[in-house]
């Protein structure tokens, strides 16, 4: 077990872990890799040192991963949903319980701030819990037919689900796709991203412990080719990937070779509107949270901020004010409040989003600049000063692509019709946003937006009882609440005929 490094994490600060377990896991163990000859480094991005070595797993191992899991669904599956529920929660008790040391390596490993991966991290075991309560409650429905004949429905696992992580949100992405997967009596095959491998399998390791049968929930590390080994795979019946929209259309490409079901969350450029009758500060704190979270690499951020034009002036002053004062540094101190972009290509991509916006122009009230901590070691991150651009219209670069990274677009309106047209102007639909006192026109814009949510008066806030997914190019299916039971399940039909058959011939 990995209780080691887990258990090094009190006295662990910025710029002195180094990882050396294994980051493969099934069988119900971590499993050194066939062959280190290709292996690539993982950075630390507060520091930009390597953290550790991540080895992507071949034919073979993916093929061992994926028999592991299927032979512990054999036994999973065949447990009451009571059964099922007692591990999962024993499971996000010992979450609960290693939350501090589990936070801080995900924040060593991904950037963020401590203060951040702590709530990552609560809402990961909530996640489990809920799914938890809702395995013993999986049940079909009696149907009566005539002749006191009758039909019953079964709700039935799919069998090898694979899970396929981004980097922004590592153990909670595990947990929200192997959550639904579990309860529903399936087994995982998950992959991280490569530039944050180190925590899904503490995950791993944890369910393990809890009592899942060995294989039950499985690591394999890699990049697009092992995800590629992945979605074709005969094992496997579901893909479930949070990512890209390039990498989510292959990965809808490849599963449907082998017709298999999938899961996409995609990326999104989503839209926060903000009426005149708004709670100002409420409505800038809102800006704040759609934007700046996790340094702005958060895929249903809104980062297109539409302002009615009565109230632009104040508004402006009042987020460059409070963009300006946020805390940048070390992302394992509390008074952090904004770490490191996870690599130093992500950065440059986007300084160079900032750059174009000027170019086609746009004003950068404030950030939008590398930035240099005082902190020695940490002069080798990949910080930048959050940025807020103003003078932006629909056409330009910075408001029409996913920029993923801390830079919030600010453009004024005149009348709600008009700025529906142009919040729904895009090709994606994740997210967006609405500040008003209006209750009526909360709701009636609400339902014209094209989006999978709509925030009213908060954004950014995602409890694990309320479903998660875009429109449109944001990709489809749920994560979260209580209709996931539906993408990790199928439905069989069962016919009971009590008397003689009717017969043609």
């Amino acid at each position: 077990m990995a209780q080691s490094l887990l258990n090094s994490m009190p006295q662990a600060t910025t710029g002195t872990v180094v990882v050396t377990d294994h980051l493969n896991f099934w069988d119900g163990k971590r499993v050194k890799p066939t062959q280190e000859t290709n292996s690539e480094p993982v950075f630390e991005p507060a520091t930009g040192r390597v953290l550790c070595q991540m080895v992507p797993c071949g034919a073979e191992e993916v093929d061992e991963a994926i028999k592991s899991a299927h032979a512990a669904y054999l036994k999973w599956s065949k447990m009451a949903g009571m059964e099922r529920a007692r591990v999962m929660l024993e499971a996000a008790r010992i979450i609960r319980e290693r939350k501090e040391k589990i936070a801080k390596l995900e924040v060593i490993n991904n950037g963020k701030t401590i203060t951040e991966a702590l709530v990552d991290i609560d809402i990961a075991w909530q996640c489990i819990e809920y799914y938890a309560g809702l395995a013993g409650t999986l049940a079909g429905q009696h149907i009566q037919l005539p002749g006191g004949a009758f039909a019953y429905t079964r709700r039935e696992p799919l069998g090898v689900c694979v899970g396929i992580g981004a980097w922004n949100y590592p153990f909670q992405i595990a947990s929200w796709k192997s959550a639904p997967a579990l309860a529903c009596g399936n087994a995982m095959v998950f992959k991280p991203s490569p530039m944050t491998p180190v925590t899904a399998v503490i995950l791993a390791e944890i369910y393990k412990e809890a009592g899942v049968p060995d294989g039950l929930f499985c690591v394999v590390q890699g990049g697009a080719e092992t995800g590629t080994l992945l979605c074709h795979h005969p094992m496997v019946a579901k893909v479930s990937f949070t990512g890209s929209v390039p990498t989510g259309k292959k990965i809808m490409e490849m599963s449907s070779k082998g017709v298999k079901q999938v899961t996409l969350e995609l990326g999104g450029k989503s839209p926060l509107i903000i009426f005149k009758d708004c709670e100002l500060q409420n409505a800038v704190k809102g800006a704040l949270m759609a934007n700046f979270l996790t340094q702005g690499q958060v895929c249903c951020n809104g980062t297109r901020v539409y302002v009615q034009r009565e109230i632009m002036p104040q508004f402006l002053e009042e987020v460059v004010k409070r963009t300006k004062a946020i805390t940048l540094g070390d992302p394992l101190l509390d008074g952090t409040r904004m770490g490191a972009l996870i690599s130093k290509p992500q950065l440059e991509k986007v300084l160079g989003f900032v750059s174009q916006a000027k170019k086609e122009g746009a004003r950068v009230l404030c950030g939008g600049e590398p930035f240099s901590p005082s902190d020695p070691k940490l002069k080798g991150g990949y910080f930048m000063s959050p940025c807020v651009l103003d003078n932006c219209n629909d056409d330009m670069t910075c408001v029409k692509e996913e920029i993923f990274g801390p830079v919030m677009s600010v453009m004024p309106f005149d009348t709600e019709e008009e700025v529906i047209k142009r919040a729904n102007n895009t090709t994606f639909g994740l997210a967006s946003g609405v500040f008003t006192r209006d209750i009526s026109r909360a709701h009636r814009v609400a339902e014209n937006l094209e989006a999978g949510t709509c925030f009213i008066n908060n954004y950014n806030i995602s409890p694990v009882e309320v479903p998660f997914g875009g429109y449109k190019m944001s990709g489809f299916g749920r994560e979260n609440g209580q209709v996931t039971i539906e993408y990790y399940s199928q439905l069989k039909t069962v016919v009971v005929e009590m008397g003689d058959v009717e017969s043609l011939f």
